[in-house]
């Protein structure tokens, strides 16, 4: 099976049970292109591996030395067969042409709710804002907890910020993280959000305060990236 690039991740695809979430850093803006580049060599110079992923995409951090891949798998147990199968041997290529990859962590996600999606044929967005929450323990209805007070605090914020496209809110399986990959229509889109009165990109409101004072949350960040390369499965090879 061939390999297809394509602008964006459909991130509300039905048959995607898992989605892995990883950080690498591989030191300067310079190494980052290198790897990207080395990432896109190493998958199309292949067929799609079967078993493998529904979709793979890299962002490029906005600090010039990370990348952040975000990946969608059928179910963990396809993930495990590729691992065991193919991912050695793209890793080993692309650690040959950029040596020295810090791969900092992996995790693992499901979707859980998600905001104004534009689909697979949506304007890819400028940006992909990933905000990381950690919780003191495994509680997964403490995280859906959290997501559906965002989603209050989103639905009665009377000055929502411009420029946001979508926000797709993840669950780990382990019942201790949730990840909001989130599309904007620029970097700075995000950044002027931020600077508006309030805390984060939300206005001053008791629904904003509730998710920002949330008990059990002990950690986590907000990163920005660019999107870098996107890749699915395409037709049979001839």
């Amino acid at each position: 099976m061939s390999v297809e690039l394509v602008s964006r991740p459909d991130v509300t695809r039905t048959d995607a049970g898992v989605v892995k979430a990883s950080t690498w850093d591989v030191g300067t803006p310079e190494r980052q292109r290198q790897a990207v580049e080395a990432i896109r060599k190493a998958w199309e110079s292949r067929e799609w591996p079967q078993p493998g992923p529904l979709s793979c995409t890299v962002h490029t951090g906005e600090d010039g030395r990370t990348l952040f891949h975000y990946s969608q798998w059928a179910d963990e147990e396809t993930f495990q067969a590729y691992v065991r199968s193919a991912r050695d041997e793209r890793n080993a290529e692309i650690d040959a042409a950029v040596p020295g990859i810090e791969r900092i962590a992996l995790h693992t996600y499901e979707l859980y709710r998600f905001g104004t999606p534009g689909g697979p044929d949506a304007v890819a967005p400028g940006c992909v804002v990933i905000v990381d929450v950690e919780f003191e323990g495994p509680d997964p209805a403490r995280q859906r907890d959290w997501v559906d007070t965002v989603f209050e605090a989103l639905g009665t914020d009377p000055a929502p910020a411009p420029g946001g496209l979508a926000g797709y809110f993840h669950v780990s399986t382990d019942g201790t993280r949730v990840l909001n990959y989130a599309e904007w229509v620029s970097a700075q889109a995000h950044i002027d959000a931020l600077a508006a009165p309030g805390n984060g990109v939300g206005s001053r409101t008791p629904q904003w305060e509730r998710v920002q004072t949330y008990p059990g949350v002990t950690g986590g960040g907000v990163h920005r990236y660019t999107p870098a390369l996107s890749l699915r499965p395409g037709a049979p090879r001839p």
